[in-house]
């Protein structure tokens, strides 16, 4: 939660003595319209006349939902209402999400001369965040020091995690975050005399608004956030356990900078395959970090430490099938959308495999075959290639992916991983290629296996771009900043799913190779 010194208990500004505009920007499942309904009724129950208005957005790809409240005395004389704000015009906007409060202040309805801004620090992602392939997240500081410039007043918690804690939602909260700034010429008990007025979840809002209420006060703190739970400790048989004892003593045998990161690649490898892989996973380890060096900090090993676990893990047919069929996702879902004993989930999932999954599933030596031909190509395409909606709480459907999910034990001698293990071999080799002359070369090319990820088509993608990231390495690897062209080429093809941001990169590089 962000304290503020303004955050004590206000007199209404003089400006609200005729008209008082508010505005609430919210996307879908965040209340905004409870709330504009809780905001009318305390206001008309206190003697004022209000019109309530809103110009629907589509979540966050459009824009939040903007709620437009106008409140003035009751008079003998009817004020004239607008039916939207207007920038410069706003005398308290509420936002349910960091992001929204930036949007506010962007459209100008948040001034510093009359606007009390009261927002939520949670993040609720926007659709272009989540589509940049790196990290797309956008910078919260930054909407918070703007806030602290643009309004007369900044109230700033995170009132969706003391709604969650308290067992309701957020609108209850900023609806007790708004009685509590003192922005509004009505009592406390006057605002939850409308909650009471609504004749549903009345004792659940009550909490909420009491949350939000001392939070603008600035008299608690957010909730703490739990403890993350402990992976449980693996068990087996004893032949099974005493070999995964060894390999995790040989893993914590690396140099401290190194063992860190093995340990949970070892992890990863084991629950994707087996043991067996697991000793592959470490001895790859082991191989680059004979290589590395300690004035160095190990850093190639390091991170080769990280990336050939995540090249190891691939995401195929396989894998997917795996763990949509796993207890603990269930669980987790059943958690996240609140369901109890007596309600009943419906779980669909969406499959959509490429001729390219279902080939690579076969043998290595059919499977080669298979994929050279455009004919059978063309065949498993038109076959598989249509996207499937499966039920997985069905038990047809889940005994289908339950049973694809089990055919791991086969996965070794499969065209897919025998493909993505040459390719694995290939880029390690590029990397220790560079190592002699550019450290820091090889240990960015070890980075560029970030690129690589995910499955079908965002997996070819990411091959695309990673193939292109190493071709245009090599065109600058005698260069002296070779290692930081590395990294602007990597981190170009994280900007966009095209690689528009990449391709231009690569245009400058061979304007003057």
């Amino acid at each position: 939660m962000t304290l503020h010194p303004s955050f004590g208990a206000a007199t209404p500004d003089p400006s609200m003595a005729g008209i008082i505009k508010l505005a609430c920007l919210a996307v879908g499942g965040q209340g905004g319209g409870v709330l504009t309904g809780w905001i009318e009724t305390v206001a008309r129950a206190n003697g004022y006349v209000c019109q309530a208005t809103s110009v629907a957005g589509v979540a966050q790809r459009t824009g939040a939902t903007v709620y437009y409240v106008e409140m003035a005395p009751a008079t003998a004389r009817l004020p004239i209402f607008s039916l939207a704000p207007a920038a410069g015009d706003v005398d308290i906007m509420i936002s349910a999400e960091l992001m929204e409060a930036g949007r506010s202040i962007m459209r100008g309805f948040v001034t510093p001369d009359r606007t009390v801004l009261i927002t939520s620090t949670h993040r609720a992602l926007a659709v272009s965040e989540k589509m940049e392939p790196g990290d797309g997240i956008a910078n919260g500081s930054e909407v918070m020091a703007a806030a602290e410039i643009a309004a007369r007043r900044f109230i700033a918690a995170d009132f969706d995690a003391l709604a969650i804690a308290k067992g309701s939602v957020i609108s209850a909260s900023l609806f007790g975050a708004l009685a509590g700034s003192g922005a509004l010429p009505f009592p406390r008990e006057a605002f939850e005399a409308a909650i009471r007025s609504g004749g549903k979840g009345i004792e659940g809002s009550l909490r909420v608004f009491a949350a939000g209420y001392e939070a603008a006060l600035g008299t608690v703190l957010a909730p703490a956030k739990p403890a993350a739970k402990l992976a449980p400790a693996p068990k087996g048989p004893a032949k099974l356990m005493a070999e995964w004892n060894r390999l995790t003593s040989r893993a914590a045998a690396f140099p401290e900078p190194v063992a860190e990161l093995a340990q949970l690649g070892l992890k990863k490898v084991v629950d994707f395959q087996d043991l067996a892989y697991g000793a592959e996973y470490l001895t790859r380890v082991e191989t680059v970090l004979t290589k590395d060096t300690p004035a160095k900090g190990y850093a190639l090993a390091r991170e080769a430490a990280k990336y050939i676990a995540n090249a190891m893990c691939y995401d195929d047919v396989i894998r997917v099938a795996d763990l949509k069929t796993r207890a603990g996702r269930f669980d987790r879902i059943r958690s996240e959308m609140g369901v109890k004993d007596k309600h009943v989930l419906q779980l669909t999932e969406f499959m959509h495999p490429r001729a390219e999954e279902i080939a690579g599933m076969l043998p290595a030596k059919l499977g080669a075959k298979v994929e050279a031909s455009p004919k059978w190509m063309s065949r498993l395409d038109r076959w598989f290639n249509k996207g499937r909606r499966l039920r997985t709480d069905s038990l047809r459907a889940y005994l289908m992916l339950y049973v694809l999910g089990g055919m791991k034990s086969r996965r070794r001698g499969n065209l897919r991983h025998k493909q993505e293990l040459a390719h694995l071999e290939r880029w390690l080799a590029v990397a220790n290629g560079y190592l002699a002359q550019r450290y820091d070369l090889a240990v960015e090319v070890i980075k560029c296996r970030r690129l690589v990820k995910g499955y079908s088509d965002t997996h070819a993608r990411g091959l695309s771009k990673f193939d292109k990231v190493l071709d245009g390495i090599a065109l600058i690897a005698a260069r002296d900043d070779a290692p930081d062209w590395a990294r602007r080429l990597r981190e170009a093809a994280l900007k966009d799913e095209d690689g528009k941001a990449l391709d231009g990169a690569l245009d400058t590089i061979r304007s003057f190779v």
